[in-house]
């Protein structure tokens, strides 16, 4: 005990592990703002400020952190278009080629560089057509005709 009375940085740099560790886990911004305050805490200790002292600093720059960095760091994180469309979603819509006979029982088709699982909602494609991925469902892609663009006169 007398070692660690002696010793409180190595008190911060455990924290300072310990809400690193926490934070891989949660991703949430605010147990890695907390091992920022663990690591200037860690400095303050180094330079022989008294506990008290340390634990003040510590609450403090974690507010501080938590308040105003975080927000910061969260908004370059989810900086992108707020329509943009991930994992399968962003199939829908695409134009994909029919590798085998598609009909409402199934085939499968080619989408972008994947082969998928295909069924159509009654009509029938032979190999070689291209066809509109409507909706995937579960791990089909339902297609259908291509929309024919329209023309402005």
């Amino acid at each position: 005990m007398d070692w660690l009375i002696d010793n409180l940085w190595a008190l911060w740099l455990v924290t300072l592990l310990v809400f690193g560790v926490i934070e891989l886990l949660s991703l949430d911004l605010i147990f890695l703002m907390m091992a920022g305050s663990s690591l200037v805490t860690l400095f303050v200790a180094l330079a022989g400020a008294p506990f008290w002292l340390q634990v003040v600093v510590f609450c403090l720059v974690s507010l501080l952190m938590i308040f105003f960095v975080r927000p910061i760091a969260l908004k370059h994180l989810r900086k992108g278009p707020k329509d943009s469309l991930s994992n399968v979603d962003r199939l829908i819509g695409d134009s994909a080629l029919v590798v085998e006979t598609v009909s409402a029982q199934g085939g499968l088709v080619k989408i972008g560089g994947d082969v998928w699982s295909a069924r159509t909602d009654g009509l029938s494609f032979l190999t070689g057509t291209t066809v509109q991925v409507l909706r995937i469902d579960g791990a089909h892609a339902v297609v259908g005709l291509p929309e024919q663009p329209t023309s402005a006169s």
